[in-house]
């Protein structure tokens, strides 16, 4: 990849696999909401506990996962797979969350499921031509995204290391990151520049993270060496009046949660199969800037990338499934990787199956490890919101671009004033999600000018 990343292909025109695996997936990913197993939405599960014990109706959940989920699939998962020509779990599977919980009846959510895939397969190819053929071609225009949300997403790591532990350290992440930059788009011009830089940055994040959780371990047990000597015990030796043999009420709850779980370890089998098989087929990116390369052609380096960004969402998937006993319909999004580097989907669904069936499994062994490892588990909170500031301003800045492309000051005016006044009414539609609705808004409200005679399109 040169460095700039060029537009995209934005084609839509699915094969007959492509089309069956989506319904199918989305199908199977609404069934499961129904059951309250799993959910997209990180926002929603943590409501999914009460629904599971009979303490809130469908109905209002289904309101919960409605209000936290619209904003996200037309503000940003249905622009980002029409600008980039590849499907995002954002279009796919927000929508079956809300399907599968509104569903009265097992047999009807995979209907209202499938019935979703088959909208997104067969629909957005008639609206990506439409698009295309309007006097201002504001898909193209939204290609522009590209560069500023795969070049910003770069610098995840030094947010998140600047955060956790300090000015100095992110500073030099940073120059070690620009200096990586610079190097591949000299040495190796065909790789994405910003991978190796990425992967430099999250081994410093981690290091620093362990470097820090193993010396507080051995300063603990200093402390504790020195206390039981002035005590004449022991070091190993237990308190007296300790070990009351009280259970944990959270730990009771982890473990149920955990076991409700594993009862449908088949059923979580297939669905990691299904999603591992829709990452193969190449026709799905699992983020914003995962689009953008698997449009490309660039498969190592999405797998990179998702598989930094899954590090960021393990410990929040994990607790929220053990604390609610519902897990993320994607999993870890550890099948992502996997499935952009595999060769056939045969082995991709062998692979996602195993994968899922592990994640299932070792669910208690991780929250149990993360409790042990507090830094670490700080870490992936600041990734976290290092990712969402990246690439919050790298959306709107690609936004503005994209606006600028068809409309010149006039798009820029529209977008960013439709942008200021979402800001300003506090924010109906949510920030990452706000800038390309109002590309899209900014493209039709330009076509109407344009038929009024009152606007000339922008010459490319």
């Amino acid at each position: 990849m040169s460095s700039t990343v060029s537009a995209a292909s934005t084609g839509l025109d699915f094969s007959l696999a492509q089309q069956l695996t989506v319904v199918a997936l989305c199908a199977l990913t609404a069934f499961i909401s129904h059951l309250a197993l799993a959910v997209f939405n990180d926002g929603v599960r943590p409501f999914m506990l009460d629904f599971v014990q009979g303490r809130t109706t469908r109905s209002a959940t289904t309101a919960v996962s409605f209000g936290l989920s619209v904003g996200f699939v037309f503000g940003l998962g249905a622009p980002m797979a029409l600008s980039s020509g590849v499907l995002n779990p954002w279009l796919l599977f927000l929508p079956t969350d809300v399907l599968g919980i509104l569903a009265p009846k097992k047999w009807l959510a995979p209907l209202l499921g499938g019935a979703w895939g088959a909208v997104v397969v067969f629909g957005l190819d008639g609206a990506n031509a439409l698009a295309h053929d309007l006097p201002v071609d504001f898909l193209t225009a939204m290609q522009r995204m590209a560069t500023p949300i795969l070049f910003l997403f770069t610098l995840f790591p030094v947010l998140a290391i600047a955060r956790q532990f300090g000015r100095l350290r992110g500073a030099v992440a940073g120059g070690v990151e620009l200096a990586l930059v610079v190097l591949t788009m000299k040495v190796w011009p065909g790789v994405f520049a910003g991978a190796p830089a990425m992967a430099v940055g999250v081994l410093l994040l981690i290091g620093f993270a362990v470097a820090k959780d193993v010396r507080r371990r051995r300063a603990e047990r200093v402390a504790a060496g020195a206390a039981a000597s002035a005590q004449g015990r022991a070091p190993g030796d237990p308190v007296a009046g300790g070990g009351s043999g009280e259970v944990d009420p959270m730990v009771s709850l982890f473990g149920s949660s955990a076991a409700r779980l594993r009862r449908r370890l088949p059923l979580f089998m297939v669905l990691g199969a299904g999603v591992c098989l829709l990452a193969q087929l190449h026709v799905f990116g699992g983020g914003e800037a995962t689009s953008f390369l698997i449009a490309k052609g660039q498969y190592a380096e999405a797998a990179q990338v998702d598989f930094y960004r899954a590090l960021g969402f393990i410990p929040l998937i994990a607790t929220t499934a053990l604390a609610s006993g519902a897990y993320g319909i994607v999993g870890f999004t550890l099948a992502y990787p996997v499935g952009y580097l595999l060769p056939n989907p045969w082995l991709a669904m062998a692979c996602g199956a195993l994968i899922f069936a592990g994640e299932v499994l070792a669910l208690s062994w991780i929250g149990k490890v993360l409790g042990g490892l507090p830094s670490v588990r700080d870490s992936s909170e600041h990734l976290r919101a290092a990712i969402g500031d990246t690439l919050q301003l790298a959306i709107l800045f690609g936004s503005l671009l994209a606006a600028e492309a068809m409309g010149g000051g006039l798009g820029i005016l529209i977008t960013g004033g439709l942008y200021l006044l979402n800001e300003a009414a506090g924010r109906v539609m949510v920030r990452m999600a706000a800038a390309p609705a109002a590309v899209v808004v900014t493209g039709i409200v330009l076509n109407l000018l344009h038929w009024l005679h009152l606007f000339t399109p922008v010459k490319s």
